[in-house]
C-alpha cells in the first residue's frame, strides 16, 4: 500500500530502505523520504551507524587471517 503522503515514512519502512540500501541504489523519492525521516527522527539515525558498525565489522572478519 502507497503512503498516503509521499515523503512520510515509519520507522519500519525507514529501516527496510537503510537495509535495501546497502544493496541497491534508492530511487529519489525514497532517498528524500529517507533523508526527511532521518532529520526528524531520533532512532533511526542510531540504527543506521549500527548498521554502518556490522557492515565494517563483516568487511574486516572477512579480511582476517592468522598469519
Amino acid at each position: 500500500m502507497k503512503p498516503v503522503y509521499p515523503l512520510r515514512r515509519t520507522c519500519k519502512e525507514v529501516s527496510a530502505l537503510l537495509i535495501a540500501r546497502e544493496d541497491r541504489a534508492l530511487p529519489l523519492v525514497e532517498r528524500m523520504a529517507l533523508r526527511l525521516h532521518m532529520a526528524v527522527c531520533e532512532a533511526c539515525p542510531k540504527f543506521e551507524r549500527q548498521l554502518l558498525t556490522m557492515r565494517q565489522a563483516m568487511g574486516r572478519w572477512r579480511h582476517y587471517s592468522e598469519d
